[in-house]
């Protein structure tokens, strides 16, 4: 076969009578609409699709056909794409393969390119990309092919060896004894950007990077000697500077192939060298680290770098007998800023907040985000505990200014937790989990501060991590009650209420306060199913009481500003009522005063449906915050409760004239009034006179459970009073 100077050899592989021939391609992925979008997307007149979504159905295709390119997913039903590759490689199948994954981890990338897969896409991935990652391999599938065709060809014909080599897309050279070259290919013209003639009879070791080049003169000298049968070698060599345009790299990466070429007495006269360009797939391994070991949001190091480094400056604190500091930061309302203004909001915060944090930073620490709002800051080789106390102030101050969001300025505070080694921890692990003890610690004193871990600190700690242990376990076991205080209508002389109050019986500490575990309950995401508790055992005991007769008693208990978070509260508490057959207006919800400071108009919503549907819902501890006559209007509350601390100032005759104005306001609105914590017969006088019929406090009786609640129902009003 006579092939003609001008034709390249691939168009000869590629084409029959100036035709293309066709590529098959097979599609193994479990989701349909991929299976069905894919062709569309890489159409074209030479392809042809088939497609498959198990691993048993590709095994199938695959045994009755050949393809030039399969298409597969790294995770399917019946197992993943590596048995696919492995079925290949066993049978010395010659077709390309491209994985496409959704797996996070680096494992998967390797795994398929160790087991024979040509490229790595990894899902999401953009249509472009997946045409050019598709276009590159059918072109470089189809230029090996054609590198194996001439292979076959060689002993042919000279000028078939002749062609090969100077088509070949590899840079194929020879070196003579003093490792000048004495011929190379057109290739490294485009590769290198010089010229064959530059070349010639120049050492090839000024190619080389300066890096690479004590390697390479070692694997020369052995060759020479005789004593290597040659060898495989990743290096850099130098590309042309005229040829570099800017951002460009100067060198290029490839994989080194190189044969000692003997004379007939077995000495060494030179070297044949096949250097094939593998910089794409540096770059895609580097891609890849990077990503392994990077926050993609920040470009900031990620948990497993922070940890290494941190590691590191450890052994070396320790060698040396040093000092470094652990920072543990963590942004405070960053939940407002998503879902106020968004994600995308939230994630220029941080990129912007990741960019300040760097500012305020020494050269060598080192700056990581662990995730979500959650920054750490190693500081190696300080030399005193204040020197993590000034980075701490200049972070604070850097984020004095506030941040340009797209809908407008945020001013962004954070907690800071300082651990020091070796002072507060030996190890990586405790310096971390210190650190962010202490900033815990922040987080609960008021935010927008910073604080150094102390072993007091961590005792407070881990009792509130056993604290958390049990209440996830204490509605299942049982350990909740209700104990009840009676509100005492005086002009009435009875009980006319009952205030539920939640206690927690714990089994080694005895009983336990609302004010000790609620708030831990909030902040861990249990108050909704122990306000479903409280809700249900409550109404459940006031139908057991107005079946024995007090078909008038009011129950009141608290609900937590998170229950009315919740979009199906309203619902769960008129199912109750329902379900208990409860008169609307005898269920008393009682509300803070701070909820109504901090309101949404969903929560707003929720009273104003409560008090639709006839139920009573009273502020508790009114007149303690920023009270407004405003928020009386837009919460159309029942009743008002005049808190104790109030209560707790009415001595002799003197009057309180908060609780004047209380008083005032209640009958201006029209509304009922409750006094709490009344312990003294001169208190409820005062009360009486200011107008409060209503009154609770241990004047009366303490909390108790429901038995004893009920004696009181039963008891002359005259007895408790």
């Amino acid at each position: 076969m006579v092939i003609p100077a001008e034709q390249p050899f691939f168009d000869q592989a590629a084409t029959r009578d100036g035709a293309e021939l066709p590529c098959r391609i097979l599609i193994v992925d479990d989701d349909v609409a991929l299976r069905r979008t894919l062709p569309h997307v890489l159409a074209h007149s030479t392809r042809q699709f088939d497609e498959c979504g198990t691993v048993a159905e590709a095994l199938e295709k695959l045994a009755g056909t050949e393809y030039d390119l399969i298409l597969l997913d790294y995770r399917l039903p019946d197992g993943n794409g590596l048995a696919v590759l492995d079925w290949l490689a066993e049978r010395h199948r010659g077709e390309a393969v491209i994985m496409i994954s959704g797996e996070d981890a680096i494992d998967a990338a390797i795994g398929a390119l160790r087991g024979g897969a040509d490229d790595f896409v990894r899902k999401p991935y953009h249509v472009v990309q997946m045409q050019r990652t598709v276009q590159n391999v059918l072109h470089r599938t189809a230029l090996e092919r054609a590198n194996r065709a001439m292979s076959q060809r060689l002993h042919a014909s000279e000028r078939l060896h002749r062609y090969l080599v100077e088509s070949s897309p590899d840079l194929i050279f020879t070196l003579d004894a003093d490792g000048c070259f004495s011929y190379l290919n057109p290739r490294v013209e485009a590769l290198l950007g010089f010229e064959r003639a530059q070349l010639l009879r120049r050492p090839f070791i000024l190619l080389v990077m300066p890096e690479d080049q004590d390697r390479i003169q070692a694997l020369l000298q052995v060759c020479r000697s005789g004593r290597s049968d040659g060898f495989s070698i990743e290096l850099r060599l130098r590309r042309n500077r005229h040829m570099v345009e800017d951002g460009e790299n100067t060198y290029v990466t490839v994989a080194l192939n190189g044969l000692p070429m003997a004379g007939e007495d077995g000495a060494g006269i030179g070297l044949y060298g096949v250097a094939r360009d593998i910089s794409e797939r540096k770059r895609a391994e580097e891609i890849i680290t990077f990503q392994a070991y990077h926050d993609q949001l920040t470009r900031l190091p990620n948990r497993v770098l922070f940890r290494d480094r941190l590691e590191l400056a450890v052994a070396q604190a320790q060698r040396r007998a040093g000092m470094l500091a652990v920072m543990f930061i963590d942004v405070d309302r960053f939940k407002l800023v998503n879902d106020t203004y968004g994600h995308a909001a939230g994630d220029a915060l941080l990129r912007n907040l990741a960019e300040r944090l760097g500012t305020a930073l020494r050269r060598g620490d080192t700056l990581a985000r662990l995730g979500g709002d959650e920054f750490t800051i190693l500081l190696p080789d300080i030399s005193r505990p204040e020197d993590a106390e000034t980075t701490a102030r200049k972070i604070l101050d850097t984020l004095a200014r506030p941040f340009a969001l797209p809908s407008g300025e945020f001013r962004a505070t954070v907690s800071i937790g300082i651990s020091i080694y070796p002072r507060d921890g030996k190890s990586a692990e405790e310096l971390t989990k210190h650190a962010d003890v202490a900033m815990y610690k922040v987080k609960r004193s008021g935010k927008n501060g910073f604080r150094f871990f102390d072993a007091e600190l961590n005792a407070h700690h881990r009792q509130r991590v056993t604290l958390e242990n049990d209440l996830h376990n204490a509605l299942e076991r049982n350990e909740f009650e209700l104990h009840f205080q009676p509100q005492v209508s005086m002009a009435g002389r009875r009980v006319v209420g009952m205030e539920a109050l939640l206690r927690w019986n714990h089994p080694l500490h005895g009983q336990i306060g609302p004010a000790v575990f609620i708030p831990v309950a909030e902040e861990m995401g249990l108050i909704t199913d122990i306000s479903r508790w409280v809700l249900d055992r409550s109404c459940h005991q006031l139908m057991r009481w107005r079946d024995s007769g007090h078909t008038d008693l009011r129950m009141s208990l608290n609900l937590s500003p998170h229950d009315f978070d919740r979009a199906g509260m309203v619902d769960e508490v008129l199912a109750a009522v329902t379900r208990y057959r409860i008169p609307p207006a005898q269920l008393e919800l009682e509300i803070t005063e701070s909820m109504m400071m901090q309101d949404t108009e969903g929560a707003a919503a929720k009273v104003q449906a409560l008090r639709a549907a006839g139920l009573g819902v009273a502020i508790d501890d009114f007149g303690t915050g920023y009270s407004s006559l405003s928020y009386l209007q837009k919460f159309p509350v029942s009743c008002l409760k005049i808190d104790r601390s109030f209560v707790g100032d009415l001595y002799g005759p003197a009057l309180n004239p908060i609780i004047s104005a209380i008083t005032g306001i209640a009958r201006g609105f029209g509304l009922q009034l409750i006094a709490e914590g009344v312990e003294q017969a001169e208190q409820v006088e005062v009360l009486r006179s200011l107008g409060c019929d209503v009154m609770q406090g241990y004047y009366f009786a303490h909390p108790a459970a429901a038995a004893e609640a009920e004696q009181w129902l039963q008891t002359p009003p005259c007895a408790m009073l």
